[in-house]
């Protein structure tokens, strides 16, 4: 494909401010249809590259030999920002027969659920982690047909030992079925047990005995399985079942999509690397442009990863190593810390101040805040620093829980930090915790159907705890097939629950939590035994019914926010969020302080000061790092590269007094306090 100029220029127009061109790097990738890596700086702007080439490649869709675009990015997030900034400019790209979603999605739609179908003569009941968990702790109690009462008792003790229905930490691996821990991609080693049972020692037990118990726990996987509730991680494994008993699947799939862009590719974990990899390059020999775009430097979702999964090597890599997001006073410290080394310069056009070291003592922590505070505030007074910025100032940490005495976390800065960040989930553990997790304001008469979802999954889950299944079916309700039954069989009960859901969910929104939570409560356990015909129920809906699972989620509103959020610092008339680097990658800040927080005990070396001190006195390092100095590494660029004007880094007097005078005043200045 060739991209002609003006096309370009009417990108620029969409996605950029007035007066605003792509540089010569961002011009180099937009025109690229060749299988290439795009590896980009911090703050580049690597995703509105990608919306600009996504937009030339709408004026030529649909292409005449029926293939298509394909658009895969980590996270439901990132997908909606895509499809906010260019979907009404693309309406040929978010219809049929191209897919712009995530990772997870694109698996489940292609391959884990027809391969399910298929095999089972039946759709999954749904693919979710928290789910499945509920699922495995309820079989990790039954009997399989075909062993004995001892043998049972032994494989059960395996799995309370080793946690493993917890951690979903049973899969398969491709044809063999051989039992592995999905966090590791090890396989189990039953010869090398975690504990003791009641039984006995597992060293001490034969061959034959440690073989049933693998063959046990084969048999408790294939019963979730036919259950219709599986993980996340098993939807890879029936992908690649799928791929490997139907070859023609990986052709098809070339043939359906000619061109791929996988964006944030940092944050693919091995088996979804080896899945793209297999299907869209197969060694160069897929016949498909496929791109992939990221910065290994930022791997850190979820968790930070130490082990190097994108590899560049064979293959051709741009790269945008200038940043729209800092100045070159910032740029020169955040390639200190690239683990790969890869330059960073600014293309800003402002300028700001070199990085701050606050040097606190034990006496001194509380006093990092107010000193951040300070500098902004006199960086105002000299205008080199925005009277009313545009973006946050934010104090990020990585360990937020409790480290243990004399360990720092966030919290020994901030000590009215909690732990509230949102998670956007499907299931809860008490009906009271899904009343209270509904946050959004009443606005118009649709926002009512995030109660009414809520609510409906609370009762889905009762009904799940009681094993009542839909009728001649043997699979579990869904909301839908939950309404019909109802509707068709008990339609007074359907009438009500209808009105019901109306008035919980109104209630919700104005805050009436505790009078629902009884109201539906008494409901629901009327439900069991007038519709179900459950005149008891069971200990598990009992507790999820009365249980509160900590303190009340209040629902917020945009006037309730700010005063409800115990996570903004307050000091002179300037609001500071604190949270973790985690929930702040990605975003630009107008202030950053980083703060160094304990996070393992290797050789004496807890900290980011430690670890990672050649890096603070500017020495390129590479290669021999240990696997805690790359998580490190890894969590200070992702962490030190969000702000636009001013960064400070906080750190101990003690842990970097040995080579503070190495630290080049060029590059940091310092501020005891």
């Amino acid at each position: 494909m060739q991209v002609k100029d003006n096309e370009i220029q009417d990108a620029e127009r969409i996605l950029l401010s007035k007066g605003e061109k792509f540089d010569e790097e961002r011009k180099s990738f937009i025109k690229n249809f060749a299988t290439i890596d795009l590896q980009a700086v911090p703050g580049s702007g690597k995703t509105t590259a990608l919306l600009a080439k996504l937009l030339i490649l709408e004026k030529y869709l649909p292409f005449d030999d029926g293939s298509a675009v394909l658009v895969i990015s980590h996270t439901n997030t990132a997908v909606d920002e895509i499809r906010e900034r260019i979907g009404k400019h693309c309406p040929r790209l978010f219809s049929y027969p191209n897919y712009v979603g995530t990772i997870q999605s694109f698996v489940d739609q292609y391959l884990a659920i027809p391969y399910y179908v298929n095999k089972y003569k039946k759709k999954p009941y749904r693919i979710d982690n928290e789910i499945y968990e509920e699922k495995a702790r309820k079989y990790s109690s039954i009997f399989l047909t075909g062993f004995n009462r001892q043998e049972q008792n032994n494989a059960k003790s395996y799995l309370r030992v080793n946690e493993l229905y917890k951690s979903l930490g049973i899969a398969f691996r491709e044809e063999q079925e051989v039992l592995i821990n999905n966090d590791t991609g090890k396989e189990i080693d039953i010869r090398k047990p975690r504990g003791r049972t009641s039984q006995a020692n597992y060293s001490d037990w034969s061959i034959n005995e440690k073989n049933q118990v693998k063959e046990w726990l084969r048999g408790f996987k294939n019963k979730l399985f036919e259950s219709g509730i599986i993980s996340f991680d098993d939807a890879y494994y029936l992908a690649q079942k799928a791929i490997r008993a139907y070859p023609l699947l990986k052709q098809l799939l070339r043939r359906r999509f000619r061109y791929v862009f996988v964006d944030e590719m940092q944050d693919m974990d091995k088996q979804q690397y080896d899945l793209l990899e297999y299907i869209f390059f197969d060694n160069g020999n897929a016949n498909v442009t496929y791109q992939r775009i990221g910065d290994r430097n930022q791997a850190i979702y979820g968790r930070v990863k130490s082990e190097e999964f994108w590899q560049n090597e064979g293959r051709t890599t741009l790269a945008i190593n200038g940043s729209c997001r800092f100045s070159q006073e910032i740029a020169n410290v955040i390639q200190c810390f690239s683990l790969h080394g890869d330059r960073t310069t600014s293309i800003s056009t402002h300028k700001s101040n070199k990085p701050f070291l606050l040097i606190y003592d034990d006496n001194s922590i509380s006093s990092v805040l107010p000193k951040f505070v300070e500098l902004i505030q006199g960086k105002q007074k000299t205008n080199e620093f925005p009277k009313s910025p545009r973006y946050a100032v934010k104090a990020i940490g990585w360990r937020k829980k409790l480290a243990g005495q004399g360990k720092v976390r966030i919290k020994d800065y901030f000590p009215e930090f909690t732990d509230t960040s949102p998670r956007v989930k499907i299931d809860y553990p008490t009906l009271w915790s899904y009343l209270s997790s509904i946050r959004k304001p009443v606005q118009n008469k649709y926002e009512l159907a995030e109660g009414r979802k809520n609510i409906l999954n609370a009762l889905l889950r009762i009904l799940r705890y009681e094993n009542i299944l839909i009728d001649n079916r043997g699979v579990h309700h869904t909301k839908r097939s939950l309404m019909n039954f109802l509707k068709e069989k008990h339609s007074e009960y359907y009438e009500d629950l209808k009105l019901n859901l109306y008035k919980w969910s109104k209630g919700i929104y104005v805050g009436c939590i505790a009078s629902i939570h009884q109201s539906a409560k008494e409901y629901f356990e009327g439900l069991l035994k007038k519709v179900f015909g459950k005149n008891s129920i069971s200990q598990e809906v009992n507790q999820f019914l009365n249980n509160k699972d900590g303190v009340e989620v209040t629902v917020m509103n945009d006037a309730l926010r700010e005063s409800t959020n115990n996570n903004i610092y307050k000091y002179r008339n300037l609001n500071v969020e604190v949270g973790t680097i985690h929930s702040a990658k990605g975003e630009t800040h107008s202030a950053t302080l980083y703060l160094e927080t304990y996070y393992f005990n290797d050789g004496g070396n807890s900290y980011e000061s430690q670890r990672l001190k050649e890096f603070f006195k500017g020495n390129s390092v590479s290669g021999g790092l240990g696997k805690h100095v790359v998580e490190s590494i890894k969590m200070a660029y992702v962490g030190m590269s969000r702000p636009k004007y001013l960064l400070c880094v906080a750190v101990h007097k003690k842990r970097i007094e040995e080579y503070q005078k190495d630290i080049p005043d060029n590059l940091w200045e310092k501020i005891e306090i």
